[in-house]
């Protein structure tokens, strides 16, 4: 294996477990161990800064949120590509055409100008809910890196009709992340590494989900959990155990990383 100097992470799923809800110790340790062993360690989640769990005391270089529309180190904004604003109303449009209520993420907050039962399992997934607010006309005059929505994939073409610089990144069934047509994991990845100088092939990553196909195509050496999508095992260089059985601990344990 090439000598890996930086990991990418997903989180739900990968690193914390969609049934517990928590990091397992081994995991945690896993981590603190890449760390002092040199390797830079990064998360790339659909996830906004406002929702990034604990870690049980980790702590990471980098951020890719938004499904890599904001990236950042610290005080350093690697990447920063919002929705554009009239895609923006005429995806809003869509969804109400659909039915289907939206929340929209700025930097800071994650406001809704409605809920369903779709929307409100997906919010609880990362044990928040909707804020429903009165001022989601003002949010959205703000950058907006996410829009979510409950919705099934022959959902899909109805949501984009009219927008030309967006796409949907969907990990789930029942809901979908829409982003700008120039974001995504891939490109923040990419971002990243020359943030850092590095090669893709001084790059690995692990991950679960379909929003994860670009994430494991921009590294040298992409790992699917055992819990993944057929659709991202098919993809990746190899296939670690799940994350209820702190796969990243074992994988990295028998590649000589920790």
């Amino acid at each position: 294996m090439q000598q890996i100097k930086i990991i990418f992470f997903d989180i739900d799923g990968t690193l914390i477990d969609m049934q517990s809800k928590h990091i397992s110790p081994c995991t945690v340790e896993a981590l603190h161990r890449l760390r002092a062993n040199g390797i830079r360690l990064c998360i790339a989640t659909g996830r906004a800064p406002v929702t990034l769990p604990d870690f049980g005391g980790a702590e990471f270089d980098a951020y890719l949120t938004f499904n890599g529309s904001l990236c950042y180190a610290g005080a350093d904004t690697i990447y920063s590509r919002p929705i554009n604003g009239a895609d923006l109303q005429r995806l809003i449009r869509n969804a109400a055409s659909l039915g289907r209520p939206v929340a929209a993420a700025t930097r800071d907050r994650i406001a809704a100008n409605g809920t369903d039962t779709d929307l409100a399992d997906y919010f609880a997934i990362a044990n928040e809910k909707p804020d429903l607010t009165a001022d989601f006309d003002a949010v959205c005059r703000q950058p907006v890196y996410q829009l979510m929505l409950g919705c099934r994939a022959k959902d899909y073409p109805a949501i984009l009709q009219g927008v030309s610089g967006a796409k949907i990144a969907a990990w789930w069934d029942r809901a979908v992340d829409v982003i700008p047509a120039d974001g995504g994991k891939g490109i923040g990845i990419k971002k990243v590494l020359a943030y850092y100088g590095l090669d893709k092939s001084q790059a690995l990553a692990f991950g679960d989900g379909n929003n994860d196909l670009e994430m494991l195509d921009a590294v040298g050496t992409g790992v699917a959990m055992a819990n993944a999508s057929p659709e991202l095992k098919a993809l990746a260089d190899a296939v670690c155990p799940s994350v209820a059985e702190d796969g990243i601990w074992q994988y990295c344990t028998a590649h000589g990383l920790i």
